[in-house]
């Protein structure tokens, strides 16, 4: 059996994003984005599942074999906390996926983050929604914009996630987490009694499904500022995904609903850094009169050229200039970012 604690240490001291426990292969780690063979035994069944069984609890170990899933946090003491994920592969075989969560919460200076950011917190209310695939740094971003609220304002921030990531020490702010599974049944419920107990700021770990994000735009709409995640890789497609949540009956509906409460969309991918590293490309839509009235008549086509106008007025930037700007700054090769873009032809192009 692996020791996991141990183990969840090494990953820490490699500075390892990610652990993965695969039948039939070495423990991986994840490093900068690549993926790398420990030093190890290869893996049967049941070494993984002894050593994944021995940090759950028996009504953990209920719900992994009903629900063949088990998402959870795992807290290492003096080494931090791991977002874990349990599921099968290979008709019935044992896998497991570990996440480090990041001990100290990053500022959005620490992170680089583009200034608009700081404009964007300082919002009274309405959605605001960062999205990206798996690994792109989506919960890192939040953090540090919860971050910053919690350094300068007095706000009661209800987080819903599955499982709590980040754990924010109370500053200015004060945080209620909410872990679905553990203190709530789901986010539908979740957000159904979230106006009642008072917050000033939502964040929806993930927006999954058509009762999440109808209760997301609802709460937006109502006076709260609310923080969400989506899966889609640009600003158009992230309206797109919401949209197409609904049914055709409700679309103008939700089209409408969506053009006043949305404020802006972050669609976030992390790039390997020449040297090393990664770096985040950032597009940025911001929520104005003329996208506003895009999404209302169902031209959510001409978004991206309505984001590429005034820019310096705005804010808003394509992922393909934060892109170009990378390549000509020397940070990352023109290879990875043909290889990342949304507007191939565009780039290739430009650069």
């Amino acid at each position: 059996m692996l020791e996991m604690n141990p183990l969840l240490t090494f990953m820490k001291a490699e500075n390892a994003s990610d652990l993965h426990l695969i039948p039939g292969r070495k423990p991986l780690l994840r490093i900068h984005g690549l993926l790398k063979d420990l030093e190890f035994d290869i893996l049967n069944q049941t070494i993984i599942k002894n050593s994944c069984y021995s940090i759950i609890s028996d009504a953990q170990k209920a719900i992994l074999e009903e629900d063949r899933e088990l998402d959870f946090a795992y807290a290492v003491e003096s080494v931090g906390r791991f977002r874990a994920n349990y599921y099968y592969v290979e008709e019935g075989k044992l896998a497991a996926a570990f996440r480090l969560i990041p001990e100290n919460v990053p500022s959005l200076d620490d992170l680089k983050a583009p200034a608009i950011f700081k404009e964007f917190i300082k919002k009274e209310k309405g959605l605001i929604l960062v999205t990206g695939p798996t690994g792109s740094g989506k919960s890192t971003t939040l953090a540090a914009m919860l971050n910053e609220i919690n350094e300068t304002e007095g706000k009661h921030i209800l987080t819903i996630e599955h499982p709590v990531e980040f754990m924010h020490k109370n500053k200015k702010s004060v945080f209620s987490y909410r872990n679905v599974g553990v203190d709530t049944r789901d986010f539908k419920t979740a957000l159904k009694y979230a106006l009642r107990q008072d917050p000033d700021i939502i964040l929806i770990g993930e927006m999954r499904d058509r009762e999440t994000i109808s209760a997301a735009i609802t709460a937006a709409e109502t006076g709260h500022l609310v923080f969400g995640t989506l899966h889609t890789n640009s600003a158009m497609q992230t309206i797109n995904r919401i949209v197409d949540s609904f049914s055709g009956g409700e679309q103008d509906q939700i089209r409408n609903m969506l053009s006043f409460s949305l404020q802006a969309v972050v669609a976030q991918s992390l790039i390997p850094k020449k040297g090393g590293g990664r770096i985040a490309i950032h597009e940025i839509m911001i929520n104005n009169l003329a996208i506003a009235n895009l999404i209302r008549e169902n031209k959510n086509h001409q978004i991206y050229s309505q984001m590429q106008l005034n820019q310096q007025g705005t804010g808003m930037r394509t992922q393909t200039q934060s892109l170009v700007e990378a390549v000509r700054g020397g940070l990352i090769t023109r290879e990875q970012a043909l290889r990342y873009s949304t507007q191939y032809n565009e780039l290739v192009n430009l650069i």
